[in-house]
């Protein structure tokens, strides 16, 4: 597999605890992408405002990568659903960096419908190679995928 990095962004940290396991399974380095302006107020405003932010293609300044690209071979992308495709903050992400010749592992983590996330991460990849992508629901923060599926997918990246 190369030199691997996972790329996560989390905002109710469902993402961020899968991005952890598969860290601690693999060894490869990781990185959170974080907005340059945090979201503020309770969770429906936030889911509000994401629904905005989707409709209208906005995509959030981030904080600069504090690593090269060019030193991985394949990127582990996390993100959480935000009406049915990967968060703005991710969005940002795969606009700004070029992640061609990569191997690109996505995974989405959501508490309703994938919706087309997975296929979205795809298109916006589009030199790259697209492999092993997964979907795991949440109920709130309770993860409903069978944890032996998950650790079975982490163990065949």
């Amino acid at each position: 597999m190369g030199k691997t990095l996972i790329v996560y962004y989390s905002y109710t940290n469902n993402t961020k605890k899968i991005a952890e396991q598969i860290q601690k399974a693999t060894g490869a380095d990781i990185y959170k992408i974080e907005t340059v302006k945090p979201y503020i107020g309770d969770y429906n405003s936030v889911v509000d405002q994401g629904k905005q932010e989707v409709d209208c293609g906005f995509k959030p300044e981030i904080k600069p990568l504090s690593v090269s690209l060019e030193d991985y071979d394949t990127i582990i992308i996390g993100t959480p659903v935000w009406w049915y495709t990967y968060a703005p903050a991710v969005a940002t992400f795969l606009s700004e960096y070029d992640l061609s010749g990569k191997t690109i592992i996505p995974f989405a983590t959501n508490g309703g419908w994938i919706g087309h996330t997975l296929k979205d991460i795809e298109k916006a990849c589009k030199n790259a190679v697209i492999t092993n992508a997964i979907d795991i629901k949440f109920d709130t923060d309770k993860m409903v995928m069978p944890e032996s599926k998950l650790e079975k997918w982490i163990a065949n990246l």
